[in-house]
């Protein structure tokens, strides 16, 4: 994408999400934003303002947006120009004033190298924004444009927030910067429909094959999304951290039933609760241009990686689907596939032994309602999100925020000891390295009713699913990647006080979790790690 062709996005982005006034200070790297920006007046599709002095222009658009009380954007070149905004940017945040600053900049390749009319202006206005995004022409689609642009208005006029104020999208701009010829028109940009919350319901049609797409999220959130799935009668497809895996609505092996075009490519809609972010067909669900996604939240920002989000709603209600056909093709599809998984891990017991879909099948079947389950990131999430669905599931909690595998079992003592309630934390080994000083606990302190399970492969086997896992990458592989260790995992606990124990297979775990903790305990279950990468293109194929 040129910049031209970047900017006349940006501006069709801030029309479609109610911009109707702009103030344009002149420069030259601005000069594809006022370009559009002149056009666009033009075609009456906005007014335009010119002010030869940024603070003057800044306060201009501060005036406009007080007494149209909607939000105006404002456009400088890069270098000093971006800083004269200030004292208008102070004062929009303290007033609560939507003030959209548009920031022309330099490529970031030049930032340090004392090129001219250069600096650091990325989160130039730092605590006095409401929101800040970036862009660049080299890497920006159009419709990621124009869902980035809509957002950062939305934020501005505090549409979910009840906070309005400023907000600041940087725009790195490489020449050309100026097309030879007249550029065509603004693109036309459809606007993404943004509820205020507390309280407000948008109601949807049953008509389009639907889904409800949970991803990690608080109890609550969880039972919603369940209950809409089931008023509506349509497939759940829920990760292990949504509370909303149970019911006859779920379907446990949606992550593999999304890649067949009689089930997936037919979705027409997708209804999304909490945070999804545990598979690549999810994220590919979600950046599909052909279907409606309607995102589901209290929250002031919502969750839309593939910058696809057709409305977001603090609440919906949907009609029933009128065909009952869709809901259960899924299901039929799901008992078949949990069948064909079911005799592939028969087959892998007979060689390598238990694999971490075992473990992580039975452990969310055994720890049920009345307990907690936290699930480490990596592997075990994921083996839990083929596990077949729970009749009385635990609450379950994991650090899907930013998916890190720091920090686990410190986070399951605090959920334990939060709640009061008897822990499971089901994590891979690598992970459990990352924590071990999460198992010191003081002599004064409260212990926890908490059950550790360490699925002990030696090493990273999440990298072999991965690219890196292939063929080309064997010399480096072990290495740099897989990380082989050889730790105690039980000696180490022992050595912080826990009753701790290698547990000699299934049988014998699931005995383990059938009476749940009462003190701090820790289980080290042996997997094989070289079928990894076997077992994942298996699933990829049925």
């Amino acid at each position: 994408m040129t910049s031209p062709q970047l900017a006349r996005d940006i501006v069709a982005g801030l029309v479609a999400a109610g911009v109707r006034e702009v103030v344009v200070a002149p420069g030259s790297r601005n000069a594809p934003l006022a370009i559009a920006c002149h056009r666009a007046d033009a075609d009456g599709l906005l007014r335009l303002h010119v002010r030869i002095d940024e603070r003057s222009g800044g306060f201009v658009a501060l005036g406009l947006a007080l007494a149209s009380r909607r939000p105006v954007a404002v456009m400088t070149t890069s270098g000093t120009a971006v800083g004269n905004l200030l004292p208008a940017v102070m004062e929009a945040a303290a007033a609560g004033v939507p003030l959209v600053v548009v920031s022309a900049d330099r490529p970031v390749r030049l930032v340090g190298t004392g090129a001219n009319q250069t600096t650091d202006q990325d989160r130039l206005f730092g605590v006095h924004v409401r929101g800040h995004a970036s862009l660049t022409s080299s890497d920006a689609p159009p419709h990621a444009v124009h869902a980035i642009v809509q957002r950062l208005v939305h934020e501005a006029s505090g549409t979910r927030s009840r906070r309005p104020g400023p907000v600041q999208l940087n725009v790195q701009l490489a020449p050309p910067l100026v097309d030879d010829h007249p550029g065509p028109p603004l693109p036309t940009v459809r606007a993404v429909t943004v509820d205020r919350p507390a309280g407000s319901v948008t109601d949807l049609d049953g008509t389009p094959r639907t889904v409800v797409l949970a991803g990690a999220a608080d109890p609550d959130t969880g039972r919603r999304a369940r209950a809409l799935a089931e008023a509506a009668g349509v497939p759940l497809l829920a990760e292990p951290s949504s509370n909303a895996r149970a019911g006859s609505h779920a379907i446990a092996g949606y992550r593999v039933l999304l890649g067949r075009d009689d089930l997936g490519a037919r979705i027409e809609r997708v209804l999304v609760f909490g945070h999804p972010t545990l598979s690549r067909p999810l994220s590919a669900l979600m950046a599909r241009s052909d279907l409606e996604l309607v995102v589901v939240s209290g929250e002031a920002t919502w969750p839309d990686p593939g910058h696809r989000a057709a409305v977001v709603a603090d609440d919906v209600r949907i009609r029933p689907c009128p065909d009952p056909h869709w809901l259960n093709r899924w299901r039929t599809a799901d008992h078949v596939l949990r069948t064909r998984i079911d005799l592939m891990l028969d087959r892998e017991h007979e060689t390598l032994g238990p694999t971490g879909l075992d473990v992580a099948a039975l452990v969310t079947a055994r720890v049920g309602a009345g307990q907690n389950l936290v699930i480490g990131s990596s592997n075990p999430i994921r083996d839990a999100d083929l596990a077949p669905i729970s009749a009385d599931p635990a609450t379950v909690y994991a650090n899907r925020g930013l998916a890190g595998i720091d920090g686990t079992v410190s986070t399951a003592s605090g959920v334990a000891l939060g709640s009061g309630l008897p822990t499971t934390v089901l994590l891979g080994d690598v992970t459990a390295i990352h924590d071990t000083g999460g198992l010191w606990l003081g002599e004064l302190e409260r212990r926890p009713k908490l059950r550790v399970v360490v699925l002990d492969d030696g090493g990273g086997a999440i990298f072999h699913t991965l690219e890196q896992g292939g063929l080309p990458h064997a010399d480096s592989f072990e290495r740099v990647f897989a990380t082989p260790h050889a730790v105690d995992f039980v000696g180490v606990a022992r050595g912080f006080g826990w009753d701790a124990a290698e547990v000699g297979g299934l049988p014998e775990l699931d005995a383990r979790l059938a009476v749940p903790p009462v003190s701090p305990e820790l289980l080290v279950v042996r997997v094989a790690r070289a079928n990894r990468r076997r077992l994942a293109e298996a699933l990829a194929r049925f």
